[in-house]
C-alpha cells in the first residue's frame, strides 16, 4: 500500500451553518488526497491528485485549502501519522527587538532557511508594564530595567514558528546572548550580524516548550483579546497584502526586505486567515470587473497571507507604482524591478495585492483589522 497520512479535519459549511467534520488522507507518493465524510460514514472525495497541498503543510492547527474549501487540521487521523509528523513539531515564539524590526526580512529568509514556518506574526508597541509582564522571571536581575526600558522604546515583531525542534533550531539562529560573543563565535547567527550587546541584541526565543507556551499566550492569546495592540497609523498609508501563494512559496522575507529596500516604512503587520466570505466582501470592488475574481477569491482564503500598512509620502501611488502591473509577465517585460515582476506567477497568484485608490488605503487596512 501508498505510505498515507491521516488528518482529522473540520469544514464550516456557511450555506448549512454547520461545522461538518472529515477524514483527509495524504498520499505523499503523487500529492493525492482523499476525503471521508466522518458524521455519514461515506467517500466525500475519491483520491484525487491535487498540487497544492504540500508535505509541510500538514500539521495540527493549521488551515489547507482543498478545492476551495478551508479545512482546519484539528488532529491526526492514526498513530503512524502522529509518530511520522508529530512527534517533533514545536512551536516558539521568536520577536524581533526594536533594533532589528527594519531588518525584518533578512530574519524572516533565515526562519524559512532554517526549516522553520512562521505561523503567526504581528507588529506590537510594548508598554513598560507590558514588557515587565513579559520578562517577568527576570525581575530579580541586575539588566532587568534596562531590557524592560529597551524592548519597550519602540515596534517589536512577535512570530509563531513552528516546526522540528523549534525551541532549540531558533535559539541556534539567534546565537548567543551576548551579541559580541556572537559576532566572534557566531558571525552568521541574527546576533551576529544585527546585534550591538547583551540587551540590544536583535532577537528573543524561548528557552523551553513552557516559556514558548507562556509566551506565545503572552502575543496571541487562544481564549480572549488579541493581546497587544498593533501598531497601525492609519495616516499618510497604503495596504499591502503578501498573498497565500508567496507565503508558501517562502517569499515573505524577500518581498518585505525588498519592501524597505525601496525606502517605504511597514508601520503595521500582522498575518491573518481569511475565510471566504471576508475574502469576497474584501475584494467586491473587483466583482464584475476582473474576469478572475473568483480566483481572486479563492487565492486570498487559500491560506495564510499577511497584512501590511506601509507607510510613505504620496504611499498609494508611490507603492502602487512599487508593486507594478497586475499581471507578472507584463510586469516583467515593463518594470522587471517590481515586486510583481520579481515574485509573482500570474495574474491571481501575483504575490502582492495593494490598494487601487488612495482614498481606499486606510479603509482596506482597517478592514483587514476587523476581519481577524
Amino acid at each position: 500500500m501508498d505510505e498515507r497520512f491521516a488528518f482529522l479535519a473540520e469544514w464550516y459549511d456557511p450555506s448549512a451553518a454547520l461545522l461538518r467534520r472529515y477524514q483527509l488522507l495524504y498520499y505523499p507518493k503523487d500529492g493525492s488526497v482523499e476525503m471521508f465524510d466522518m458524521k455519514n460514514q461515506r467517500t466525500f472525495l475519491r483520491r484525487t491528485k491535487f498540487d497544492e497541498l504540500h508535505p509541510e503543510d500538514l500539521f495540527v492547527g493549521n488551515r489547507v485549502n482543498i478545492f476551495s474549501r478551508q479545512l482546519n487540521l484539528t488532529g491526526y487521523g492514526d498513530q503512524y501519522t502522529a509518530n511520522k509528523l508529530g512527534s517533533k513539531k514545536e512551536r516558539t515564539l521568536a520577536m524581533i527587538k526594536p533594533d532589528a524590526v527594519t531588518k525584518v526580512g533578512n530574519i524572516i529568509q533565515m526562519i524559512y532557511d532554517a526549516n522553520l514556518i512562521v505561523t503567526k506574526a504581528k507588529m506590537t508597541k510594548l508598554t513598560w508594564k507590558q514588557a515587565a509582564d513579559f520578562y517577568m522571571e527576570h525581575q530579580s536581575k541586575s539588566f532587568f530595567n534596562n531590557l524592560v526600558q529597551f524592548v519597550s522604546s519602540g515596534p517589536v515583531v512577535a512570530m509563531e514558528l513552528m516546526g522540528n525542534e523549534a525551541v532549540t533550531t531558533w535559539r541556534k539562529v539567534l546565537g548567543p546572548t551576548d551579541s559580541g560573543v556572537a559576532q566572534k563565535d557566531a558571525a552568521n547567527s541574527l546576533r551576529g550580524q544585527f546585534g550591538t550587546d547583551g540587551t540590544k541584541n536583535a532577537g528573543h526565543g524561548s528557552d523551553s516548550l513552557a516559556s514558548a507556551a507562556r509566551e506565545l499566550e503572552f502575543f496571541f492569546p487562544s481564549t480572549t483579546g488579541h493581546g497587544p495592540s498593533n501598531t497601525a497609523k492609519y495616516s499618510d498609508c497604503t495596504c499591502c497584502i503578501i498573498k497565500p501563494h508567496a507565503i508558501s512559496e517562502a517569499l515573505t522575507g524577500k518581498i518585505l526586505k525588498s519592501i524597505i529596500e525601496n525606502g517605504f516604512e511597514i508601520s503595521a503587520l500582522q498575518m491573518f486567515n481569511m475565510d471566504r466570505v471576508n475574502a469576497e466582501e474584501f475584494l467586491e470592488v473587483y466583482k464584475g470587473v476582473a474576469a478572475e475574481y473568483t480566483n481572486m477569491v479563492d487565492e486570498l482564503c487559500s491560506g495564510p497571507c499577511m497584512a501590511l500598512e506601509i507607510h510613505a509620502t504620496d504611499a498609494p501611488r508611490t507603492f502602487r507604482e512599487f508593486c507594478g502591473p497586475a499581471d507578472p509577465e507584463i510586469a516583467r517585460h515593463l518594470r522587471p524591478a517590481t515586486l510583481r515582476a520579481l515574485y509573482g506567477k500570474n495574474k491571481v497568484q501575483n504575490a502582492i495585492h495593494c490598494t487601487d485608490l488612495p482614498e481606499d488605503g486606510i479603509l482596506e487596512y482597517h478592514d483587514f483589522q476587523y476581519f481577524q
